[in-house]
């Protein structure tokens, strides 16, 4: 595609998921995706990084290349584990955030430091996910690949570095494996659990807790961007963490004079790309839930249920992840034997609360509320009520009653809420957007559906670029007015029944329930703590 912008004028942003690369390529000074490519990542919860460094490669050539593009960054899956050695070769496969066999080390590091210490300290309660406890593990389970670490990245930060033109001699990297040339943001390294988004630097001493050795940040580059180094020592015996740019810092420049930026994590990136201020709830439903929010406010969340995150322009954060998300609809769709289409046609001809039908969705366990052994289960059926409308509408309200579970944990944090941000592949769907009306009682904004990941990457490098943040306008397909409802409360009596189980012996313990359908006010109306229209905090 031609443009009427001079030879490296754009800026390209990359979104290296889980599940896939993704480059956009944007005029700076519109926010107009000019061109896109992309390139699949191999399924799994440990990974060759060189994979994702070969999709990045091929994502480039899909977008049209980079001969037109002046600036760029990358953010990237957060949490995962890539350990090198002082050669620059990558140690293991990367640990991916949904690799939980450190399940066990991180309650071990919470046995060690206690809850409230890492919250004050790191902003986090460590979990499997986190970086830290994937370090314990690697020490307890390996530990001759743990003799070998001399630098600990994220997955953004060594995809930043081979960009740059870092890497082994097997790689044919023009830069060499200079581990100081390692850099990174403080959105991605807060998901650590040895970094503060308070004091903005990195505890060395929660490292040298979790894998119990040393550490130091990089220096920067030793070497001239244009010069092969000779050889290649640390300065010591610490741990290499890569350099914490601020956000619009510049991470040097590629082989070929691209101006690279610190890149991102990919919450902090989407909002970047949403343009979210204080103010804002992103609500994204993938794979995974996510809930998030801009603010200034220091987060302290001892139950663990809210990260402590930093955000990408240097504030703060807080974010709340639910296990089930979009799969609950791909459950309805296989009971059903229906298409997600007739799922939502289906759901919209029930009314809320299902006639009195209602799923707790914790599939796969859960994350917020902390249930790690639950399960799902449809309650209060009965002939009455046990029909396909019904039963799609109850598995729409469980999965929706879950993400509002979330917001309310990040509420109680003092956010303040004006309006949700409604993104993700399940915010498609219409019946999400219409039963949401009963679930959320704050506005609705649901924005075109595009690469929010990737456009906050982009719009970083062009920050980087031009040294101000550009103000690009975020689309909008719908804006939805919530309406009275008690199904919350409705879920709500079951979704507890759920945390008596997981904390006592007793079958079958919790609260009576009320089967009629939910058509009343919620007694759990967020406009009371977030102000549908009070002032902006944080």
């Amino acid at each position: 595609m031609t443009t009427d912008l001079e030879p490296r004028e754009l800026v390209a942003g990359v979104d290296s998921s889980t599940q896939s690369c993704k480059v956009v390529i944007v005029d700076p000074f519109t926010g107009e995706v000019l061109r896109t490519g992309s390139a699949p990542h191999p399924a799994g919860t440990e990974v060759d990084p060189e994979a994702w460094w070969s999709a990045l490669r091929q994502a480039i050539c899909d977008a049209g290349g980079f001969a037109d593009v002046a600036a760029v960054s990358i953010s990237g899956q957060q949490h995962g584990l890539i350990a090198l050695d002082r050669d620059g070769e990558v140690i293991r496969d990367a640990l991916l955030w949904n690799d939980l066999r450190s399940d066990g080390a991180a309650r071990a590091l919470i046995a060690e430091v206690g809850a409230d210490e890492f919250v004050d300290r790191a902003g986090v309660v460590p979990v499997a996910s986190f970086t830290g406890a994937k370090l314990r593990w690697l020490r307890d389970h390996e530990p001759d690949n743990a003799s070998r670490v001399a630098a600990v990245a994220l997955p953004h930060d060594w995809l930043t570095w081979r960009l740059l033109g870092y890497g082994t001699s097997s790689t044919e990297a023009p830069r060499g494996p200079d581990l100081e040339a390692l850099v990174t943001d403080a959105s991605d390294a807060s998901g650590t659990a040895y970094f503060s988004a308070v004091a903005g630097g990195y505890d060395f001493e929660l490292f040298r807790t979790a894998f119990g050795a040393t550490a130091r940040e990089a220096a920067g580059s030793q070497t001239r961007e244009d010069t092969r180094p000779t050889a290649v020592s640390p300065r010591d015996e610490a741990v290499v963490l890569p350099r914490v740019l601020r956000p619009h810092d510049s991470a040097g420049h590629t082989p070929e004079g691209i101006l690279v930026g610190p890149g991102a994590g990919d919450n902090a990136a989407a909002a970047l790309g949403l343009g979210a201020v204080p103010g804002d709830v992103v609500i994204s439903i993938g794979t995974s839930g996510t809930v998030f929010s801009p603010t200034s406010l220091e987060i302290n969340d001892p139950s663990g249920m809210v990260a402590g995150f930093a955000s990408a322009d240097g504030g703060r954060l807080p974010l709340v992840a639910t296990l089930n998300a979009a799969r609950v609809l791909d459950s309805a769709a296989a009971l059903l034997r229906a298409s997600h289409s007739d799922v939502a046609a289906l759901a919209l001809a029930s009314e809320p609360g299902a006639n009195g039908l209602t799923l707790v969705p914790y599939f796969e366990g859960e994350r917020t509320p902390n249930l790690p052994d639950a399960t799902a289960r449809l309650e209060g059926m009965t002939l009455a009520n046990s029909s396909p409308e019904n039963v799609a509408r109850a598995f729409v309200e469980g999965m929706l009653c879950g993400l509002a579970d979330g917001l309310d944990a990040v509420l109680r944090q003092g956010v303040t809420a004006e309006r949700l941000l409604l993104i993700g592949g399940a915010a498609r769907n219409p019946a999400v957007r219409e039963v949401a009306r009963d679930i959320f009682t704050v506005p609705i904004d649901v924005p075109e559906q595009a690469e929010y990941v990737a456009i906050g990457a982009a719009r970083q490098a062009a920050w980087t670029l031009t040294g101000s943040s550009p103000r690009w306008q975020v689309e909008l397909v719908a804006t939805l007015h919530p309406r009275p409802s008690q199904v919350r409360r409705q879920y709500r009596s079951f979704a507890h029944t759920s945390l008596t189980d997981e904390t006592s012996a007793t079958p079958n313990a919790g609260p009576t329930h009320d089967t009629n359908p939910a058509h009343e006010n919620s007694d759990n109306d967020h406009r009371g703590s977030s102000g549908a229209r009070a002032p902006v905090e944080g």
